[in-house]
């Protein structure tokens, strides 16, 4: 079986001796980069199935190098850093980031959120590479999503309630369930409240009215469902 590739972004030498151990002892293979600029050049000559970013580093930001990630890739992303502030996690949740841990943390708990990242993207990749739903294609290969054919600029976590809803479909998923599904729902920084922008923000791109939303229905005092039948109808 191949080994789980891991790419560390940390400059602190103490707690990278200390995380590099861990990880390999749990049958992990894991490289290290201190800087923003030998991350670069890791990941354009690496393939990685987790990357793991702090945010301040000596010559740049993690979210930085998030973005420049997602652009051409899908990995999973985490971040492990002091910057505890809310809007620091919302943004990294934001750009592309799948879970967001702030120091100090449990090591425990770090390695079971790298276990339940890898389970996910295993889970992923074994999914249907393509979802047809009410004039909404996914092409999962590609991680893009066309209305009507034409192309949707989405946000990591916009796309993934997306293949959510639609693997899901004429299926009522409660608040609690989809934050369950996509992010670690006993965190204070995702919650009913961020999830209702999450979803407003997705309805102003796949609804042909947002207002009147066809696609993702509210099924008061259950939550939501992805309505698979055409629109128009």
């Amino acid at each position: 079986m191949t080994v789980k590739q891991i790419l560390l972004v940390e400059d602190d030498l103490s707690l990278i001796n200390g995380l590099s151990f861990a990880v390999k002892k749990q049958g992990y293979g894991i490289e290290i980069a201190r800087t923003a600029l030998e991350a670069d050049a890791m990941w354009a000559e690496g393939k990685y199935d987790l990357v793991i970013l702090d945010v301040s580093l000596p010559d740049g930001s993690g979210f930085d190098l998030c973005k420049k990630i997602r652009r051409t890739s899908k990995v999973p992303i985490m971040f492990l850093t002091a910057a505890d502030e809310e809007t620091d996690i919302i943004m990294g949740l934001d750009i592309g980031g799948d879970d967001y841990i702030t120091k100090p943390f449990k090591l425990a708990v770090f390695l079971s959120r790298i276990n339940a990242l890898l389970r996910r993207s295993d889970n992923f990749s074994q999914t249907d590479t393509e979802l047809n739903s009410n004039h909404i294609r996914v092409l999962r290969l590609k991680g893009e999503v066309y209305k009507n054919g034409e192309l949707l600029e989405l946000t990591t976590n916009e796309y993934k309630l997306l293949c959510l809803f639609m693997e899901n479909p004429n299926v009522i998923l409660s608040p609690e369930q989809i934050l369950g599904r996509l992010w670690d729902c006993d965190e204070n920084y995702i919650d009913s409240n961020t999830l209702t922008v999450y979803i407003r923000r997705l309805r102003t791109k796949i609804e042909d009215d947002p207002g009147e939303p066809r696609r993702i229905v509210t099924v008061r005092r259950m939550g939501y469902k992805w309505n698979s039948t055409d629109s128009t109808d």
